[in-house]
């Protein structure tokens, strides 16, 4: 594939037409017209519905063009920084993080990234789905224990663990009998294995509440109407304080969230800078300092 001829065929994309992308561009329309008919030439494809006022992709322009996009300009960007003698991040930088994450400590992160890096374009999307990066446009994504994916390399950030919390108010039941609990979707286990300092135990909730955030629940667990399983970050300061009592930590692997990225993808100063940036903010990973990060 040429690739001036791809580059091409990308400006003509985004700007809608070739007459457009040579005014923005001051290239010749014939050039750019010549070169996009030589790319459908070799690809055995037609890349625009051509006629009437309006130039439209077809299903496989488009498809090319959301596949091509990022890379020409992550290559522009390579050359550009070579030239230049550094690595000065800059231009736009998009990531997909958890909503827990994004509501309790994205936006300060966010804020201190651009103060730092004025010349980065960030935009984060809060989600919990499994988003596919290099479809969707994706430079970095922050996933809570993520499935092994072979086309993806990343590194764990930080550590929490899960804890069974609950109002001070409220008597830790006994006898197998169950508490009023909180729970996280109506698929919430009704039996939660904890360790505590006497051994393993288990507790049995009725639930009163279902939620859909972790910061809901940890507000009605406040509330007293009864006990919920959250991350020891978002509890720590209740619990030191003593406006909340710990039944037990969850019998489970811990909580690790992680950076990940595709591994074919060069590795840009902007997504290098962030990842710097998270190990600044979080140098040991420990739910202490995502808790010291969140504050009360």
């Amino acid at each position: 594939m040429d690739l001036l001829a791809l580059a091409d065929f990308n400006l003509v994309a985004r700007h809608g037409g070739f007459g457009k992308a040579a005014r923005a561009t001051g290239r010749p329309k014939a050039t750019l017209s010549r070169r996009v008919a030589e790319l459908e030439s070799d690809l055995a494809l037609r890349l625009f519905e051509r006629g009437g006022r309006n130039l439209k992709l077809t299903e496989e322009g488009r498809a090319l063009f959301e596949r091509t996009a990022a890379l020409l300009a992550e290559l522009d960007e390579t050359a550009a920084a070579i030239a230049s003698g550094g690595q000065k991040p800059k231009g736009r930088l998009r990531i997909s993080a958890p909503l827990h994450f994004s509501q309790t400590a994205m936006g300060r992160i966010a804020a201190g990234f651009a103060l730092q890096y004025p010349e980065v374009r960030l935009e984060v999307t809060s989600e919990d789905r499994s988003v596919d990066m290099i479809e969707e446009g994706y430079d970095l994504v922050i996933r809570v224990n993520p499935d092994p994916d072979e086309s993806l390399v990343g590194r764990v950030f930080l550590r929490d663990r899960l804890v069974v919390v609950a109002s001070p108010d409220l008597p830790r039941p006994t006898g197998g009998r169950a508490a009023p609990g909180v729970a996280r979707g109506a698929s919430e286990a009704q039996t939660w294995q904890v360790k505590t300092s006497g051994g393993r135990a288990t507790i049995k909730i009725e639930p009163v509440l279902t939620l859909s955030t972790l910061i809901t629940i940890r507000d009605a667990v406040r509330a007293g109407v009864g006990a919920g399983r959250l991350p020891i970050s978002l509890v720590s300061h209740d619990l030191a304080d003593g406006t909340l009592v710990n039944w037990g930590e969850i019998d489970a692997p811990e909580v690790t969230l992680w950076t990940l990225y595709p591994s074919r993808r060069l590795l840009s100063a902007r997504v290098s800078a962030f990842l710097d940036f998270l190990k600044q903010a979080f140098p040991n990973g420990t739910a202490d300092e995502l808790a010291a990060y969140i504050g009360r």
